[in-house]
């Protein structure tokens, strides 16, 4: 069987309904290059045939920013780096309800509340829940969060406040995570994700890639969230943050990228696989590629540290490869 036949045939498994099998995974992440077209292909078919020409677009609200007491080397709002980065805590609810109405009026479909700490404080964790009872009350735009650590307790709060999903990154595979983070563990948070589900929230996770890690890691990463089957899985593309142990880190090949995303794809083809962090800046399209590789998500106008593409290049950026963002 040659490699086309090989990458067919697995798109034939997805197709009836099975499941693909690691080392089916594994020999697609390896395809030779010369057929890497042809994978990106059938992943994109794949993401038609499940998903449609929908775009998910997100943007992030970064409510609390800088000195976090985890040590990512990834990271530029570690309180461990230098990186020069203003800093503030938690903003009044009327100005994120500003920001969330924008949002919605840019055509978001959903509003993510990102906070820069290990887990919230029993305070700050009120003052979140005030912030998500405005944006329902006078916007209505779709909210997820990414608070870091949480109880059982916290997570049912946020599914009892309508929050759709929680994001919870795993960064890298478990055997590259020690080399990323040393404050916490790979089983913490597996921990919290197994929290979000037993309260009934969506998943939303993934990590990043570009750290160093190999091709053989970036296996392992993507054969774990396949396992959690979250609803949505964001890949972020690693960009150096001066200041952090990774600044000097070499950006990733594009051909590499292009691998994991489509191997995502035969993996999970109903979830929403977004393109987060680093697009604008580590793809010279901004994601058109990806879009048609089998990614089906972008995250708009700005992220945690770094600004982005305005919201309505993005839009003229999906509706020109013929797909739909609203």
């Amino acid at each position: 069987m040659n490699t086309l036949e090989f990458i067919k045939e697995c798109q034939e498994k997805v197709f009836s309904g099975n499941h693909i099998t690691a080392e089916d995974a594994e020999k697609l992440l390896n395809t030779p290059e010369e057929n890497l077209g042809d994978l990106a292909k059938c992943a994109n078919e794949i993401t038609r045939d499940f998903n449609g020409e929908k775009v998910d677009v997100e943007q992030l609200n970064n409510i609390k920013k800088n000195a976090c007491s985890e040590d990512c080397t990834f990271c530029g709002q570690s309180a461990f780096f230098d990186t020069g980065i203003e800093t503030y805590q938690l903003p009044s609810p009327e100005e994120v309800v500003s920001k969330a109405q924008k949002a919605k009026d840019e055509g978001a479909e959903s509003y993510c509340l990102v906070a820069a700490w290990r887990e919230p404080s029993k305070t700050d964790f009120e003052k979140v829940c005030k912030i998500i009872t405005e944006i329902n009350q006078k916007v209505g735009i779709s909210v997820e969060c990414s608070l870091g650590f949480l109880t059982q307790e916290q997570a049912n709060k946020l599914k009892d406040l309508r929050v759709k999903r929680y994001n919870h990154n795993l960064e890298t595979a478990k055997s590259k995570f020690p080399e990323i983070c040393t404050t916490h563990t790979y089983e913490d948070r597996l921990k919290t994700l197994g929290i979000a589900r037993d309260a009934g929230l969506e998943l939303c996770t993934g990590g990043i890639i570009g750290l160093g890690e190999t091709r053989e890691q970036r296996l392992e990463l993507t054969l774990e969230l396949a396992r959690l089957y979250p609803e949505e899985v964001t890949i972020n593309i690693l960009v150096p943050v001066p200041g952090t142990p990774l600044e000097l880190q070499t950006d990733l090949p594009n051909s590499e990228i292009v691998r994991m995303f489509s191997v995502i794809r035969f993996l999970l083809p109903e979830s929403v696989i977004k393109i987060s962090g680093g697009r604008e800046t580590n793809l010279e399209d901004s994601g058109e590629e990806l879009l048609q590789s089998g990614a089906n998500g972008i995250i708009t106008s700005g992220y945690l540290t770094m600004g982005g593409n305005e919201a309505q290049k993005d839009h003229e950026m999906i509706e020109k490869i013929g797909l739909k963002s609203q």
